[in-house]
C-alpha cells in the first residue's frame, strides 16, 4: 500500500549540504522595493562539468521552500528534491550539462535571509529584513554567474515560483538565455492563491511565540503558526482527485495514522496535514516563509495577454511551457496566457497541458515524469546540439501511429506502400504531404493545424531552413514527438479558433486531413484566412467512386480511413470523422463564402497517383489552396 504521507516534501530536510558553495558580495545591494542589504551571500550547488565551450550551463530555480540541493551528487549523498529528473543519464543529464541551483534570497538554507546576521547589529535580521522580490532573486543569480565567469545559459529551468524567475531571466537578459523551461507557473498569482498566502502569514504572525518576528534566541518560536501555514500550502499542492486517491481509496479516511502532534488527527487527511506541518518546522524559518510568500504575491508580469506580451517583448529564447490539468493553485489558463503572449510576439514556443490528477505538485512527482521529463530532455538536446540530436531522435524514438500517418508512395518506384512497416518509421513520403509541399514556396512561414507527429513541419524545416514554422495539436503523444524533433508546437483546440495569432501572421495556414474531424468548420476556415495569406486544406473525398460503389452494392459504409491512411480499425462507430463531404460540396461552400480556389491537387491515395480527369469521382483526397 502507498504511503499516504509521501509528498513533494519527502526528499527535503534540514540535513547538511556538504557540496554547497557560497559567494558573498559586498553591498550595498539595493532591492526593488526600496530596501538595502549591506552585503549578500548566495548559496548554490553545481552538478556536472562546465565544458570547454562553456555552452552547457543550465540555471535551475527552485519553488517556494526549496533549496539548492536539487539532486544527489553521489550514492553517499542524500537525494535531492528533483532527484527523479536530474543526474547522470536522467532527463537533465549531468554527464552532458553543467547545472547550477541556487538558494533563493530571503530563504533559510544558506542565502541571506531573515535568520542571517545583520552586519550592522551582529544579530539576526528578524523583522528588520527588507522586502525582496523575484527580480531581486534574479539579480543575485546574475551576480553569481558573473562571478563564475558564465556569460551564456543554455536554459533556465523552473517550476512554480522557479518558473516565474525564468520569465524574468528571459526578459531581463535576452542575449544570455537560449532556452526557458517552465512548469506549473504563472505570470502572477490569482487572488485565490494570494488568499492562501495571506491566511498562512496571519497564522504565523498571530502565533503568540512570533514576538513581532524577533523570536530568534527565544525558547520557542512560532511553530504552530508555521505548521498551519504549511498545511494550507499542502492543500493547494494537491487536487480533488489526488485527495480522493490518497485519503479515500488508498486508506480508510477514518483510520488515521497516529502520530505525536498537537494537531487534530481524527481523519486520514488531518494526520497527513499534521505530519507535513510538523515536518516543515524541522527545516524552515517562519520569517523566511513570510518573506518568500510576499515575494511571490508581488510578482506581476501581467494578468492579461497584452501586458504579458509587453513584459516578454525583449525575450529572444525558445520556450517550453508545461502546465498540469488538475493544478488549481497556478491553473493551466495562466500558462496559456504566457503562451498566447509569446505567440502574439512571434516567439518560438512549445506548450502542453499534461493530463494529471496530482495537482500543482505534479511537476515534482514521478507520475508524469515520462511526459515532462521526456519533453525537457528533448528540448534541451535540441538547444544544445540540434542537428545531431534531431537525427538520432528521429531514428530512435517510437510513437504509436496517429491519424496523420497515411499511405506513402515509394519515391524510387512510385508504387503504393502500406501504412507503416513498424511504429516510429518516418512517413516523409506521404502522398498528400508531397502535394502540399508543391503548393508552399520554399521560405514561406507556415502554421500547421492538427500537425500530428510533425511530419509535414519536419519536411518544411529540412527544405526551408530557418522559416518560421509552428504546429497546433491536441494529442499529448504527438506533441512529445514534435518536441523530440525540435519543432515548435502548441496544444490548442482549433475549434476554438486562433485568437492568439495576429492577422496575416503566417503566409500559409495548413489543415491537413483534419477538416472532416472539426465541428466549427466555417469558423476555423475564417480564422485560417485571417491568420494566413493563404490556406491549404486537404480532406477525403466521400464521392470517390469505389466508396460509393461499395455503399450502393453492399449497403455498408467504406472503412474510409484505413484506405487513405488511418487506423484500420476505424469503422463508422469509432472514426474521428464528423463530416462526410465531397470535392463538389467543398467547391460549393467556397463559392458561398467568397473564397478563391487558387490551386487544386486531386489524389487517388489508394492507387498512389494524381488525378487530372473527373476528380469528384476518381480522387479519394483533395488538396485545395484558398485565399480571399
Amino acid at each position: 500500500m502507498a504511503d499516504i504521507f509521501e509528498s513533494s516534501d519527502s526528499q527535503r530536510g534540514a540535513f547538511e549540504l556538504p557540496y554547497a558553495q557560497t559567494r558573498t558580495f559586498e553591498g550595498p545591494f539595493t532591492l526593488k522595493r526600496g530596501g538595502v542589504l549591506q552585503d549578500v551571500t548566495i548559496l548554490f550547488e553545481t552538478y556536472g562539468e562546465l565544458n570547454e565551450a562553456r555552452d552547457n550551463v543550465i540555471l535551475l530555480s527552485h519553488a517556494l521552500t526549496g533549496d539548492s540541493h536539487v539532486a544527489r551528487h553521489d550514492m553517499e549523498d542524500v537525494p535531492g528534491w528533483w532527484d527523479i529528473l536530474i543526474g547522470p543519464g536522467k532527463s537533465i543529464d549531468t554527464n552532458r550539462y553543467f547545472v547550477i541551483c541556487t538558494n533563493n534570497l530571503g530563504s533559510c538554507r544558506g542565502t541571506t535571509g531573515p535568520s542571517s546576521l545583520d552586519p550592522a547589529t551582529g544579530k539576526p535580521y528578524g523583522a528588520s529584513f527588507p522586502e525582496v522580490t523575484m527580480e531581486d532573486n534574479v539579480k543575485l543569480q546574475k551576480m553569481l554567474l558573473d562571478d563564475l565567469g558564465i556569460t551564456q545559459l543554455l536554459a533556465v529551468v523552473g517550476g512554480s515560483v522557479g518558473g516565474m524567475m525564468c520569465l524574468i531571466w528571459a526578459a531581463q537578459y535576452p542575449e544570455m538565455v537560449q532556452g526557458a523551461v517552465t512548469l506549473a507557473t504563472s505570470p502572477c498569482l490569482t487572488s485565490q492563491a494570494i488568499a492562501f498566502d495571506v491566511v498562512g502569514r496571519n497564522a504565523i504572525t498571530s502565533d503568540p511565540h512570533f514576538h513581532g518576528g524577533n523570536y530568534y534566541g527565544k525558547e520557542e518560536g512560532p511553530s504552530v503558526g508555521l505548521a498551519i501555514a504549511r498545511m494550507l500550502g499542502h492543500i493547494t499542492y494537491l487536487s480533488r482527485e489526488s485527495m480522493i486517491r490518497k485519503f479515500d481509496v488508498e486508506t480508510d479516511r477514518c483510520n488515521a495514522r497516529k502520530i505525536e502532534t498537537q494537531f487534530e488527527t481524527e481523519f486520514a487527511v488531518g494526520s497527513y496535514l499534521a505530519h507535513q506541518g510538523s515536518k516543515f518546522n524541522e527545516r524552515f524559518d517562519a520569517n523566511s516563509y513570510i518573506t518568500l510568500t510576499n515575494a511571490c504575491d508581488f510578482m506581476d508580469f501581467g494578468d492579461n495577454v497584452p501586458e504579458i506580451a509587453e513584459n516578454l517583448a525583449s525575450a529572444k529564447c525558445k520556450w517550453l511551457i508545461m502546465s498540469f490539468s488538475s493544478d488549481w493553485l497556478l491553473p493551466p489558463y495562466q500558462s496559456e496566457q504566457i503562451v498566447d503572449a509569446l505567440i502574439s510576439r512571434k516567439k518560438a514556443v512549445s506548450y502542453i497541458n499534461i493530463q494529471s490528477d496530482a495537482g500543482h505538485d505534479a511537476f515534482l512527482l514521478p507520475l508524469q515524469l515520462s511526459t515532462y521529463g521526456g519533453l525537457i530532455e528533448h528540448f534541451l538536446n535540441h538547444l544544445h546540439d540540434s542537428q545531431a540530436t534531431a537525427q538520432k531522435q528521429n531514428r530512435d524514438i517510437h510513437f504509436v501511429a496517429d491519424r496523420h500517418e497515411m499511405p506513402r508512395v515509394s519515391q524510387s518506384s512510385g508504387e503504393y506502400v502500406g501504412l507503416h512497416d513498424g511504429f516510429g518509421r518516418s512517413h516523409d513520403g506521404r502522398l498528400d504531404f508531397e502535394s502540399i509541399l508543391e503548393l508552399i514556396p520554399q521560405h514561406a512561414s507556415v502554421l500547421d493545424l492538427g500537425c500530428g507527429n510533425g511530419d509535414l513541419l519536419k519536411r518544411l524545416r529540412q527544405r526551408s531552413g530557418k522559416s518560421r514554422l509552428m504546429g497546433i495539436e491536441l494529442s499529448e503523444r504527438c506533441i512529445q514527438k514534435c518536441v523530440a524533433r525540435g519543432l515548435d508546437v502548441v496544444q490548442k483546440d482549433i475549434n476554438q479558433g486562433l485568437k492568439a495569432f495576429h492577422d496575416r501572421q503566417y503566409e500559409y495556414v495548413v489543415l491537413s486531413c483534419t477538416l472532416q474531424t472539426i465541428r466549427e468548420v466555417e469558423y476555423v476556415l475564417e480564422e485560417m484566412l485571417r491568420v494566413g495569406r493563404f490556406a491549404i486544406v486537404s480532406f477525403p473525398n466521400s464521392a470517390y467512386l469505389p466508396w460509393r460503389t461499395r455503399l450502393f452494392k453492399d449497403g455498408r459504409m467504406p472503412e474510409r480511413m484505413s484506405e487513405i491512411g488511418g487506423d484500420s480499425a476505424r469503422a463508422w462507430f469509432n472514426t474521428k470523422d464528423v463530416r462526410f463531404l465531397t470535392l463538389a460540396d467543398f467547391h460549393d461552400f467556397c463559392d458561398q463564402k467568397g473564397y478563391s480556389v487558387r490551386r487544386q491537387i486531386a489524389l487517388d491515395t489508394v492507387n498512389g497517383k494524381k488525378v487530372f480527369q473527373n476528380p469528384n469521382d476518381e480522387a479519394s483526397m483533395a488538396i485545395i489552396e484558398l485565399s480571399r
